[in-house]
């Protein structure tokens, strides 16, 4: 039996080498002969198997009754859940056979996940902080843990001469077993830090390590034991220790403090921390739920900048994705939060990048692209200043000068929550400075980053289109049509300020209406 290699489709992952069926990471069963039959169709790579190959592959030198075929292919489509989702994998072919439908986009797909090639190392010291364990013993201080490991990488970043992975791709192995050389590997940096927290009333124990991942060796760690109300120091502490342990000169040319925080705002700061886990959640019930929270921060230390951040954050986001009925109202919140996240810390960088969202969807590109690159000037190792540069970029028409940066941001933060997003502007980017083929490969990853988003898959469906690949331009738009419209697209202000672009997305769409 040939084999494809590992291939996906929907929520199903077919390791053709292990002969295994997994849907969501967890393992399908499946009797042995549904399995071969299964691989038997998926391996003939979209193309009509016969009743009578299937007998060949399957029960070489036996003579068994053709409806066990039936029998077999009835189990796997109940395997699929073919019946409830309406969209059919196997399809058979009157009196020809039987074939697997979607299979060169899903092997499309998982080629970009099956490559062994990793990230290069950076031409400066590079490091990813994983999300620190909490080790309370209540689940409700998850919060807290990852808080800590949040402002760590925030502070860390603030050094012009780290690359610094972002804090949604590190946070990709939270509650994973991982050798740290494999994450080093992953992400491409060298020094991993890993911690715990440990909280209990007004006390709290902190251990963080440091490892030189290419080697596996320790190079700093240390525990520390502090009022609750340190914590801000204790950061601080780490912080610049890690950063004396990997460039102690560097350390000395920059000296002080790396973030200032306001004094007496750990209550403000527990209810950011609350509202960044649910704004990461991606969904308009969390997003809304979140700029509650960082309203609440904003009202309790009206001083600290992070809590007027979040909230323009938030409440930017609720714009871009259509899930609010009053958008002027909302930009005007955003607006006015993030001017006074500004002022009151000219060299936050998230501030900066809060104002740029805000006048990207305020229709203001030019300020956006100067918002976004005082945000990297800042910050180089800021994966989202260069990202939302691209997006400015883009958006005014300037395809090709947007691709550097959304590539740079996607280096720096490759497991974003909100990569759907930004490969899918990375794929229009490609897609209008003529690169097709490059352009496809960012479409799917966005599909990959975000299946169930219809607007990943059109942009596919575009991409497929231009490149003459009908069928699978066709099976992009069957699978949009099963999920709900969305109520909004971040890319609607770009249709708008080009309206040529705009045309030539409906062009692609139009070819994809008709009949193969």
């Amino acid at each position: 039996m040939t084999s494809i290699g590992d291939v996906r489709f929907g929520r199903f992952r077919l390791d053709m080498d292990q002969r295994q069926l997994t849907r969501d990471g967890a393992v399908v069963p499946l009797g042995g002969r549904a399995l071969d039959v299964l691989c038997a169709i998926v391996a003939a790579k979209g193309d009509i198997v016969s009743k009578d190959e299937l007998m060949a592959q399957v029960w070489p030198g036996l003579v068994v009754e053709e409806n066990n075929i039936q029998v077999h292919i009835s189990a796997l489509r109940k395997a699929l859940d073919e019946g409830a989702s309406g969209q059919s994998h196997l399809v058979t072919v009157t009196g020809r056979g039987y074939r697997f439908v979607g299979l060169e986009r899903a092997a499309a797909r998982a080629s970009l996940t099956a490559e062994p090639s990793y990230p290069a190392l950076p031409d400066k010291p590079s490091i990813a902080v994983l999300p620190f364990a909490n080790l309370s013993g209540d689940a409700e201080q998850e919060y807290f843990a990852d808080g800590i490991s949040e402002d760590i990488i925030t502070a860390l970043a603030h050094f012009r001469w780290f690359f610094v992975i972002a804090r949604q791709s590190s946070f990709t192995y939270k509650g994973r077993t991982v050798d740290v050389k494999q994450i080093a590997r992953e992400l491409g940096v060298r020094y991993v830090l890993e911690g715990s927290v440990r909280r209990s009333a007004q006390r709290v124990r902190i251990t963080a390590q440091l490892v030189d991942a290419s080697t596996g060796g320790h190079i700093w760690a240390e525990r520390y034991d502090r009022e609750l109300a340190d914590i801000f120091a204790v950061q601080d502490e780490i912080t610049e220790q890690v950063a004396g342990a990997i460039e102690p000169e560097l350390l000395k040319a920059e000296g002080g403090r790396v973030v200032a925080r306001a004094p007496g705002s750990l209550t403000a700061w527990d209810i950011i921390r609350q509202g960044t886990w649910h704004f990461h959640q991606l969904t308009e019930p969390t997003h809304v739920r979140s700029l509650e929270l960082f309203r609440e921060a904003a009202k309790i230390a009206p001083d600290l900048p992070e809590a007027w951040m979040w909230v323009s954050r938030a409440a930017t986001g609720i714009v871009a994705y259509g899930w609010c009925t009053d958008r002027e109202a909302m930009l005007q919140e955003s607006m006015q939060a993030a001017l006074k996240a500004v002022r009151r810390d000219e060299k936050d960088a998230y501030a900066h990048f809060a104002l740029a969202m805000t006048h990207v969807f305020s229709g203001e590109l030019e300020q956006a692209i100067r918002a976004s690159e005082k945000a990297a000037e800042i910050s180089p190792s800021f994966a989202l200043a260069h990202v939302g540069l691209g997006m400015a970029r883009l958006y005014t028409g300037r395809a090709q000068a947007a691709i550097e940066p959304l590539e740079r941001g996607l280096r720096l933060n490759p497991f974003d929550p909100q990569n759907s997003h930004w490969f899918r502007l990375l794929a229009l980017a490609l897609y209008f400075s003529g690169q097709h083929d490059r352009a496809l490969t960012a479409a799917l990853r966005a599909v990959k980053a975000r299946p169930g988003w219809p607007l990943t898959l059109e942009t596919a469906a575009v991409c497929y289109a231009a490149l003459g690949q009908m069928q699978e331009a066709h099976e992009c738009i069957d699978e949009m049509r099963q999920l709900p419209a969305p109520k909004g697209d971040p890319t609607s202000i770009m249709r708008a300020r080009n309206p040529e672009w705009a045309e030539n997305i409906a062009c692609q769409l139009r070819k994809v209406q008709q009949p193969i």
